[in-house]
C-alpha cells in the first residue's frame, strides 16, 4: 500500500507521514487505497457550513443576455479589434471559446479555439500564454501525454504560475501518476491558499482517494470563493457536489445541488447530465 500523502492548504509543506520531504519544484474517476487528508485554514471554510441556504433559484443569466464565456469572447474581439497585430488578443479568444465549448459542450467552440490560438503563435511563437491555452485544449482533447509535455516545459520555465501545477495536476491523473498529481496539487495550494482552481483539483484528488467528505469540503470552499458574475462556474461546482454526494448515497442532497446549478445556469448540460442519473439512482 502506497503512503499516506497529507495535502495542507495552510503551510508551504509537503509531508509523507508527517515527514518533511526534500523536493523542489515536481515537474477516468479511479478510487484508490488511501485516504488524503487536505487541512482547510478555519477562516476559509466556515461560510461553507451554510451553503444550501445560499444557493439562487433565480436563474444568474436573464434571458436575452451573455454567458460568462460569450462576454469574454465579445471582450477578446474588441482587444482584437483595437490590436490585430498581438497576439494576447487571440490568447484571450483561444481561451474564451474552450470555455464556451465547456458551457455548452459544443465542440465546434474547440475549434473556433485551435484558429485563434494559431493566429497567435503567427504572431509570436509558443508565446507563454499561448502555450498555456493549447495545454488546456490538449487535455480537453484528452492528449494527456502531450498536455503534460508541455506543462512540464512551461513548469520549468515560469516555476511559479499556479495554473500550470494545475495543468500537471491534471494530466498526471489522467496518465496514473498519482503522486507527480498529488504533488503538484500541493505546490498549488502553496503558493496561493485557497486558490479556486487548486480547491477544485484537491477535492478531486480526494475523492479519488476515497475521501467524499474531503472532497465535499473543498468543493464548498471553491463555491464560496467563486464570484456571482462566474455563474457557469459556480454550476459546475454545484454539479460536481451532486455527484459527490449522489456517490456518497445521499439522493436528496445530489437533488437539491443538481437543481441549484440548473436554477441558476437553465440549461446547464452538466446538470441534466447529473439530475438524469439521481433520478435514475431515486
Amino acid at each position: 500500500m502506497r503512503s499516506q500523502w497529507r495535502i495542507d492548504l495552510s503551510s508551504q509543506l509537503i509531508t509523507l507521514n508527517g515527514d518533511l520531504l526534500a523536493d523542489t519544484q515536481p515537474g477516468d474517476r479511479r478510487k484508490g487505497s488511501i485516504s488524503m487528508k487536505i487541512s482547510v485554514p478555519v477562516f476559509l471554510t466556515a461560510a461553507s457550513f451554510v451553503l444550501v441556504a445560499q444557493i439562487s433559484t433565480t436563474p444568474a443569466q436573464a434571458p436575452g443576455t451573455l454567458s460568462p464565456a460569450e462576454q469574454s469572447i465579445a471582450r477578446a474581439k474588441e482587444q482584437i479589434a483595437r490590436k490585430p497585430n498581438y497576439f494576447a488578443g487571440y490568447n484571450a479568444l483561444a481561451m474564451a471559446e474552450a470555455r464556451r465549448a465547456r458551457e455548452t459542450s459544443d465542440v465546434h467552440f474547440y475549434a473556433e479555439a485551435e484558429n485563434a490560438l494559431s493566429k497567435s503563435f503567427q504572431l509570436k511563437p509558443d508565446n507563454f500564454e499561448g502555450l498555456k491555452v493549447k495545454t488546456w485544449l490538449l487535455l480537453g482533447r484528452h492528449e494527456f501525454a502531450q498536455a503534460l509535455e508541455v506543462a512540464k516545459r512551461l513548469n520549468q520555465q515560469t516555476p511559479d504560475d499556479v495554473i500550470v501545477y494545475g495543468y500537471l495536476t491534471d494530466a498526471n491523473i489522467e496518465l496514473g501518476n498519482y503522486d507527480d498529481a498529488e504533488r503538484a496539487a500541493q505546490w498549488m495550494l502553496n503558493l496561493r491558499a485557497g486558490n479556486i482552481p487548486g480547491l477544485t483539483r484537491g477535492a478531486y484528488l480526494r475523492e479519488l482517494f476515497g475521501d467524499d467528505e474531503g472532497a465535499i469540503e473543498f468543493m464548498r470552499t471553491a463555491y464560496d470563493a467563486t464570484g456571482t458574475a462566474e455563474y457557469e462556474d459556480r454550476a459546475w461546482i454545484l454539479t460536481q457536489l451532486a455527484h459527490l454526494y449522489l456517490q456518497s448515497g445521499d439522493l436528496a442532497k445530489a437533488e437539491l445541488y443538481a437543481n441549484g446549478a440548473q436554477s441558476i445556469f437553465p440549461g446547464y448540460h452538466y446538470a441534466l447530465g447529473m439530475l438524469a442519473q439521481v433520478r435514475m439512482a431515486q
